[in-house]
């Protein structure tokens, strides 16, 4: 185990600012060492936590938390930050049930100012606080740290050009690491590497820095010598068009530009703009060399780093969706696969290296990859959609709009459907079923396993109108899969298992779970012990009332078991369609309830649930006992 001497003795940000420059260089070597000795035992988000170790330690050390507010954008940035704010011995309980959290909850602590795990809200967060303050009388600042490509995303931008009319004392600050989570994409990012490589630009804020460091600290002084600079050689800057002071860049792991740099622009009124350059994986060489690698790995050991199992694990949903979009791509030309952003996560790596000219990375805009799509799909492309579950929410509006309304033939492929575990309830995919199926056009397709996700997908890639498939993270029950691209029957379920008994003895229900998804396979479980009947739905939009029906005709209550919202979901489907054909019966609707489900290990999450063989046991034993 390392030794932490200075780092043990920071309690709270109080305690940091009590530090001299010499000493806040050592807790800076500290606090990087305990990010990866912790990370390495936990698992969780390493290079954009290392490529922040000095800012976090400056922006503490300059302004006054938790009065002064910061809003850590993404929030996956935000280990040193915990650490140093009260909850250094709880990092052993990152991302695990009960434990904390790995992105900022305002329930977790009075430092996180603001519950942030989607990207590119930050600016529009502290520019609220920042008005707040100001209509409330209080003297407090409000800062913005932006970065992991989440500048790319329309929201910053709204929230820039909200900013620069004001008239808020704000600071956004620019962690610029060149990175999002896959590879930066777009324009914005390219002028960022255009204006970093200028020599000019280089050459000339060196020779301002050495005439500042010898001249008289004249304001004007500076104020003429910065103008001409800028002047000189970026003549409007993005960001001063937008109504903000640009400052930098700067080096973002230098303690002696950070903090001197900070506390002039604490002095300053209006809002601020601070470009910080600096590297993700800072300091770990591995992940340096590997940022994306190393992004969010599992446990390791620090001094061999991330080493491949021999074991042969079994195929994830997400292998398969990319397996099933290249050989989709290479029997039909039409196809197209858009990310947001989310190239690895989503399982297009092989996808962009075989097809790169139909490969589309629009960066971190699900709005606009959405749109994106409708355009295409409007000239006779066929677009995939690879978008998480819980990412999806943020285009519904084009979803409805832009691709329903208009009745076009997009895929939407829905990773992380259902609980992820360590991420938590803002990466959830809970409630996709809900509001997809009340979309009109739109289809949902719910896959029990891996052979009938690649069968789905190719279903709906068939189809004339919007189709959204939904999996969930990791493995499932193993099944392996079939090398064509035959799909299923559209909007039609199957019996997977049927009660054994003949007629009902008296007083015991003939019971039949209707399974939507993955649960299915725990469901069969459950009903080897309690004799009931098991329908794989596989489709929670058409409905397969046909079947549906039948199955309701010769039971005597239902159950329904979905990996989602139960509210709206796929048990209210089924409610809807037994009311509106005059069936009368009981039904039992399980799935995630009207709460949001904290992190930790999934299966543990689930059974928390009762979502697992013993809980769906026990609920059904519970409700219709014999």
């Amino acid at each position: 185990m390392t030794s932490f001497p200075l780092l043990q003795t920071i309690n709270d940000p109080a305690d940091l600012r009590k530090l001299s420059r010499a000493d806040l260089k050592q807790l800076a070597t500290e606090l990087r060492a305990f990010v990866i000795e912790s990370v390495s035992q936990t698992g969780g988000h390493l290079s954009s936590n290392l490529g922040t170790v000095e800012l976090t330690v400056a922006l503490h050390h300059v302004f006054h938390t938790p009065e002064d507010r910061l809003v850590w954008d993404v929030g996956h940035q935000t280990y040193p930050h915990k650490i140093l704010t009260g909850r250094r011995d709880r990092m052993h309980t990152l991302r695990q049930l009960g434990g904390i959290s790995g992105f900022p909850q305002r329930a977790e602590s009075v430092y996180d100012t603001f519950g942030t795990a989607h990207s590119s809200t930050s600016i529009s967060a502290a520019l609220g606080m920042a008005l707040a303050a100001q209509r409330k009388g209080e003297e407090r600042h409000a800062v913005a740290i932006i970065g992991d490509g989440a500048m790319t995303a329309g929201m910053a931008f709204e929230a820039l050009n909200n900013a620069g009319v004001a008239d808020a004392n704000l600071l956004v600050i620019l962690n610029d690491n060149d990175m999002s989570i896959s590879p930066p994409v777009g324009a914005l990012n390219r002028y960022l590497a255009q204006l970093m490589s200028g020599q000019f630009y280089a050459a000339a804020k060196n020779v301002g820095k050495s005439v500042l460091k010898n001249a008289p600290p004249l304001l004007e002084l500076a104020k003429r010598l910065e103008q001409q600079a800028k002047g000189m050689v970026v003549p409007a800057t993005l960001f001063e068009k937008f109504g903000f002071n640009y400052i930098g860049p700067i080096d973002g792991h230098d303690l002696d530009s950070l903090i001197p740099t900070l506390e002039n622009i604490k002095g300053l009124k209006g809002p601020q703009f601070l470009h910080v350059v600096t590297k993700k994986g800072q300091g770990y060489k591995l992940a340096e060399a590997d940022p994306v690698a190393y992004h969010g790995p599992g446990k390791f050991d620090p001094a061999v780093g991330l080493v491949k199992s021999a074991a042969v694990p079994k195929q994830t949903f997400t292998q398969v969706f990319g397996e099933w979009l290249c050989d989709m791509a290479a029997q039909d030309d039409r196809l197209v696969g858009i990310t947001p952003a989310m190239r690895e996560g989503s399982g297009m790596v092989e996808f962009e290296k075989r097809f790169p000219g139909r490969y589309y990375d629009v960066g971190i805009a699900e709005q606009h990859a959405i749109t994106f799509a409708a355009g295409m799909a409007c000239e006779g492309v066929k677009p995939v959609v690879a978008i998480y579950s819980t990412f999806l929410q943020r285009g519904y509006d084009q979803m409805i709009h832009d691709v329903a309304l208009q009745n076009l033939p997009v895929v939407f492929a829905l990773d992380r459907a259902g609980l992820v575990g360590a991420d938590g309830a803002t990466h959830a995919g809970a409630y996709d079923i809900p509001f997809v199926r009340c979309i009109p056009h739109m289809s949902m397709a719910c896959p029990a396993d891996e052979r009938e996700c690649r069968q789905l997908l190719s279903t709906a890639f068939e189809q004339d109108h919007p189709v959204a498939v939904r999996y969930p993270r990791g493995s499932g029950a193993g099944v392996p899969t079939l090398r064509g691209l035959e799909g299923l029957p559209f909007g039609k379920g199957e019996i997977r298992r049927e009660r054994q008994a003949g007629e009902a003895a008296a007083g015991t229900p003939r019971i039949a779970i209707l399974a939507f998804g993955t649960l299915l396979y725990p469901a069969l479980q459950a009903a080897e012990a309690l004799d009931v009947t098991v329908v794989n739905m596989r489709w929670a939009k058409p409905l397969d009332t046909e079947l549906l029906l039948e199955v309701a005709a010769r039971h005597d209550a239902l159950v329904t078991l979905e990996e989602g919202a139960i509210m709206g979901g796929a048990g209210s489907a089924v409610l809807e369609a037994l009311a509106a054909a005059k069936v009368v019966l009981p039904v039992l609707q399980l799935g995630l309830p009207d709460a949001f489900i904290e992190h930790g290990d999934p299966g543990k999450l689930l059974s928390l649930q009762g979502l697992d063989a013993a809980g769906i046991q026990a609920s059904i034993a519970r409700r219709f006992p014999a």
